[in-house]
């Protein structure tokens, strides 16, 4: 089948959120969300909530690799109460946009059937704040957006989220050096090999496991009996933007010549894509096919990057 690159909406807030706060500069979010090293991986958090991301990863361990990667340092701010952090957002603000998050999406009421805590960790833009409000950009697709002030600190205190602090924003994003996009691509390759590696982890709770192990064990869990949330959890999250990620480093990969790691990519892209329909329609024993299908990639793409790696690219 000819690789065709993805264009289109999905769950893609962090890339989002940095290519507004980058601008015209910003590479594409492809390049992005590569830098970020998220593609790399597959876990079962805990040994029972899937992502289609590395072991032990969190978006936030991925950030500042790919800030540095792309030339661009920012200054984190992180607060410890909502009077505090909403006195440093307020300050922040005159010298433009802000980067906020994690926080809890289950908490923005402007996005239809939230009303209350989901356990969805998200990223926005604030444009502006007042007594009554916050406007933002949301790229969950809702741009000038407005949320009532409380709603938004609730849901900036990110008590549900696994990882990451409350109050957490980055501002006084400043470009250092200009990178190539290729280049970008390339200076990424070595976080991406760690984190495909499962040797460095840096947020593992207690019976996680990852890459093969997790695609295989999860396959046995939705033969057994898939829950009401983890099949919610796959269909309208880490189907969607597991296999937008993989797509995306398909693109990445090929653009620097690395075509042996773009294809095995573009199958996991086209595996984990192929879940959504069967997940959605209860046909439980084709996706653990498909999940039986996927396990071994991961090892022939740790490979793969290991002698691209080795030969010089990094």
């Amino acid at each position: 089948m000819k690789y065709i690159p993805y264009v289109g909406s999905g769950p893609y807030c962090y890339a989002n959120s940095f290519a507004m706060m980058l601008g015209a500069d910003a590479p594409s979010t492809a390049a992005i969300e590569f830098a970020t090293s998220s593609p790399f991986g597959m876990q079962l958090v805990g040994g029972t909530m899937p992502f289609f991301d590395p072991f032990g990863w969190t978006p936030e361990a991925g950030f500042d690799a790919a800030l540095d990667a792309m030339g661009w340092t920012s200054v984190v701010t992180k607060s410890n109460s909502k009077q505090d952090a909403l006195a440093q957002l307020k300050s922040a603000l005159p010298d433009g946009p802000v980067w906020v998050g994690p926080v809890e999406m289950g908490h923005f009421r402007h996005q239809p059937g939230m009303n209350g805590p989901i356990g969805a960790d998200h990223y926005v833009v604030v444009l502006a704040v007042d007594d009554e409000g916050v406007r933002m950009h949301d790229p969950h697709g809702f741009p000038f957006s407005t949320l009532p002030l409380d709603d938004f600190l609730t849901a900036w205190r990110a008590e549900t989220i696994d990882y990451g602090d409350p109050y957490t924003m980055r501002t006084h994003f400043r470009r250092v050096r200009v990178v190539r996009e290729d280049d970008v691509i390339r200076a990424s390759l070595p976080a991406a090999l760690r984190w495909l590696s499962m040797e460095h982890p840096q947020h593992v709770p207690e019976g996680t496991i990852g890459n093969e192990d997790a695609a295989q064990r999860l396959a046995s869990m939705i033969e057994g009996g898939c829950s009401d949330n983890l099949r919610g959890h796959l269909i309208h999250f880490a189907v969607r933007v597991g296999a937008r990620r993989l797509a995306d480093a398909a693109t990445c990969l090929a653009r620097i010549g690395e075509g042996d790691a773009a294809g095995i990519t573009s199958d996991q892209a086209l595996l984990i894509g192929s879940l959504q329909f069967p997940l959605v329609a209860g046909r439980d024993a084709e996706a653990a096919a498909i999940l039986r299908k996927l396990a071994p990639t991961y090892s022939r793409l740790l490979s793969t990057i290991d002698d691209s790696c080795s030969g010089g690219i990094a």
